[in-house]
């Protein structure tokens, strides 16, 4: 009996240990980005490069993925406006037959942008690995990161880590997908325990240059 109340407090503690961290990670991660996100294109500053973080073009429950079209829209939009010159696509590229990084350029230049002005990084498997090959490989330390809300205030903090200095715009979500989002909640805890850990980029390779 007393083993059994011993397993059942373990457990108890183990829950509210595991919430306090989601919560005190989610909020270090909140305050990081205050001030810097940006909904309007007009009201946002000039940055050189931008980032544009992928994400599937198709959803898991079948059809397309609103979150990939409207990161797409917005990157685009920046580039029209001249918010940005140069923009780095990061994405996932681990198989044979799925390439981020090319599909999001395909349509981007469907959308009438430069083709010139866009640079792939084939490497982009998580967050992580896109910031830090942002400065690593393509050698910025400064940046506007497109992605949505909830994405970029991550990527934000992940950019103070690095010491890029970083503003997000932000692409419109889904219908109905604003509130808790229990897997970015998950992850921002991961941000946490990756540095703890001193976790490196699954490949680095190559630097990029990005003419001024």
């Amino acid at each position: 009996m007393k083993k059994k109340k011993l397993i059942i407090w373990s457990l108890l503690v183990l829950l509210i240990l595991s919430i306090t961290s989601i919560f005190i990670c989610d909020g270090i991660i909140k305050d990081n980005a205050q001030g810097k996100l940006y909904s309007n294109v007009n009201d946002i500053p000039f940055r050189k490069v931008g980032l544009l973080l992928g994400t599937s073009r198709n959803s898991k429950l079948g059809g397309f993925n609103p979150y990939y079209f409207n990161r797409i829209n917005a990157a685009a939009d920046l580039l029209k406006a001249g918010k940005i010159k140069y923009l780095v696509i990061s994405g996932d590229n681990s198989k044979k037959d799925y390439n981020e990084p090319e599909m999001m350029r395909e349509d981007l230049l469907r959308t009438g942008v430069d083709s010139t002005r866009l640079y792939l990084d084939y490497a982009g498997f998580r967050t992580f690995d896109s910031m830090v090959r942002l400065k690593e490989i393509f050698g910025q330390d400064s940046v506007t990161v497109v992605s949505q809300l909830f994405h970029n205030e991550r990527a934000l903090y992940l950019a103070s880590k690095e010491n890029i200095a970083a503003i997000g715009f932000n692409a419109k979500d889904r219908p109905g997908g604003e509130g808790f989002y229990l897997r970015e909640k998950l992850a921002r805890v991961k941000v946490f325990v990756d540095y703890l850990i001193a976790t490196e980029p699954k490949f680095l390779g190559d630097k990029v240059v990005i003419p001024d």
